[in-house]
């Protein structure tokens, strides 16, 4: 589905993108040669601390950031030689940041984005709103009037707008109550269910414990361990207590989540 191979990164210290695995001087190096593969209908957690890589590898893989060393394909295709028009309309992303027009209703939002896409494979603006259970009296009013977890909940709905068949997700229960982050796991599940393919970059390691089928957790640009949250576990439970998926993130990458 997803298959990655020697996946490099470098920043420029300046801030621009230099291709190919070894920065230039004064260069930095932000990813050491990731490989991995995603497989149809899998939830895969990638997890990291800050400044490990996890936006950037997500921003390569949606497309955003170019000039890098390695392969990538989806669905058998190296996304260098895919159209563009076609791959975008195929996946669906959730930044960390909602990015929603604030002087726009959610309504007229997704309405706008919901333009990109073939109108066959458009789902319901309304039945979307609702099933992410956003609040009716606020569908007309203009975001910059919205909380945090409503414009959560909106950009979600434009994640899903175009029932895509990868779903990107960067922290997506951010935001939300505790009644909201169960709300977008059984979403999640269902549309693993239907068969989406669901990428997850996440500090919650609730969120990957409950919702992942493998997770690679990332330090300094590579993967240090990659496996079910529960082998992780298994394999390193020394019978005195059972460790978490957070007590093994930080074996690994010998970092706290922040």
């Amino acid at each position: 589905m997803i298959k990655v191979k020697n996946l490099t990164y470098s920043y420029h210290t300046g801030g621009k993108k230099h291709p190919g695995s070894r920065p230039d001087k004064g260069g930095r190096q932000v990813l050491q040669g990731l490989d991995f593969a995603v497989g149809d209908g899998e939830i895969f957690g990638f997890l990291g601390p800050n400044g490990s890589g996890k936006s950037t590898t997500q921003k390569i893989l949606t497309g955003i950031l170019k000039g890098y060393g390695g392969k990538i394909s989806f669905w058998g295709q190296d996304i260098s030689v895919m159209q563009k028009k076609e791959f975008l309309q195929k996946i669906g992303v959730l930044f960390e940041f909602p990015y929603l027009y604030a002087n726009l209703s959610a309504a007229d939002n997704l309405n706008y984005f919901a333009s990109f896409y073939p109108k066959g494979q458009l789902r319901d603006v309304g039945e979307l709103l609702d099933q992410l259970e956003f609040k009716k009296d606020f569908l007309k009013k203009p975001v910059s009037s919205y909380s945090k977890g409503m414009r959560q909940r909106v950009s979600m709905a434009r994640a899903l707008l175009s029932s895509p068949k990868v779903l990107f997700l960067d922290e997506p229960t951010s935001g939300l109550d505790p009644s909201g982050a169960v709300l977008f796991r059984r979403i999640i599940e269902e549309e693993r269910r239907k068969g989406t393919t669901v990428f997850l970059t996440t500090h919650n390691m609730l969120d990957a414990d409950l919702l992942c089928d493998r997770v690679a957790f990332l330090a300094d640009g590579q993967i240090v361990a990659m496996d079910t949250p529960q082998s992780l576990k298994e394999q390193n439970n020394s019978g005195d207590r059972a460790p978490t998926l957070e007590d093994m993130f930080i074996h690994y990458t010998g970092r706290g989540l922040s």
